[in-house]
């Protein structure tokens, strides 16, 4: 498989509310670290950019971000701006509210209700954005309910703030929930290969038979990525990996686009070889039997 030539195009597209994105996309959170945010060292400047503008010639028109993915060093929304503003006009850029940081990278109290319309202003500002595509609230564990916060959002989007609403870390009950408030586009969760999550494999089905973009983050994390993919590649990923002449990796996010077409994958990454590499696995198509093979696995993980 040559890497090089294939564009973010051979994923397939699924439509964001109204917005059209390859099913392959870009998740911003690496460019400043590593996956915990604020540890590890931040790529080169130079290079995250000139990562997030072969993103964009590679055909992603969609990009996962949010104000609180910053280091010492890095903002995400800061590199994002200064590599691709004036934004093309097919590109969705996806944020995130709901966690909340202080400047000095501590993690404070879960945002209230009333805080969200100044982190979503924040974003705006960063991103240098007079609107946001997609914002999804990212539940707390603190926050059984999420009607509250997600009630503040679409206000917040029939301001014109907000152009479209998900919603991150939950279960249907969740998802029923804030769809009694205001409609929901998209489900980011914790989706992984060797990860059973029964309220994630529920969130899969419910999304597919609605129409709704399910969106699975640490599908290929690494160990470093919380409670997400490990890099300990068995057997069954590698033979696979082998057969079509690509990188346990990508046939982790491959398996992941194979889980529906709603289904789209963010990886992420500050290595250029890496992101020609993520993009190119939305060619690979598994067979049948490679995916039983693979599904048996994840079954026995559970």
């Amino acid at each position: 498989m040559d890497s090089q030539t294939i564009t973010a195009a051979a994923a397939g597209t699924f439509e964001l509310g109204d917005l059209p994105v390859h099913r392959i996309g870009f998740g911003a959170m690496r460019l400043t670290g590593s996956a915990a945010f604020h540890h590890g060292t931040p790529s080169d400047r130079e290079r995250s950019i000139a990562v997030l503008r072969r993103a964009v010639e590679l055909g992603v028109n969609h990009i996962d971000t949010a104000a609180f993915y910053f280091s010492s060093l890095r903002s995400a929304n800061e590199l994002i701006n200064s590599a691709l503003a004036p934004y093309p006009d097919d590109l969705v850029i996806v944020t995130k509210v709901g966690p909340y940081r202080a400047y000095d990278g501590e993690w404070a109290t879960s945002a209230r209700p009333e805080d969200l319309r100044g982190h979503v202003e924040e974003n705006l500002r960063q991103l240098g954005r007079d609107h946001l595509d997609v914002v999804n609230l990212r539940r707390m564990p603190r926050y059984d309910s999420v009607a509250e916060h997600f009630g503040a959002l679409a206000e917040l989007r029939e301001a014109g703030l907000i152009r479209h609403l998900g919603i991150s870390n939950v279960t249907a009950r969740h998802l029923a929930e804030a769809q009694a408030i205001a409609p929901v586009i998209c489900v980011q969760n914790r989706y992984a290969l060797d990860r059973p999550d029964p309220d994630s494999d529920e969130l899969l089905r419910v999304c597919g038979e609605q129409g709704i973009a399910f969106v699975p983050f640490y599908a290929v994390a690494g160990e470093a990525g919380e409670q997400g993919a490990t890099t300990d590649h068995d057997e069954d990923v590698r033979a696979v990996a082998r057969a079509h002449g690509a990188s346990p990796a990508q046939i982790r996010i491959a398996w992941t686009l194979h889980q529906g077409p709603h289904v789209l994958a963010i990886p992420g990454t500050g290595n250029p070889d890496h992101l020609t590499q993520n993009v190119a696995a939305g060619a690979i198509r598994l067979t049948d039997e490679e995916l039983k093979r693979l599904g048996s696995r994840r079954h026995e993980a559970g």
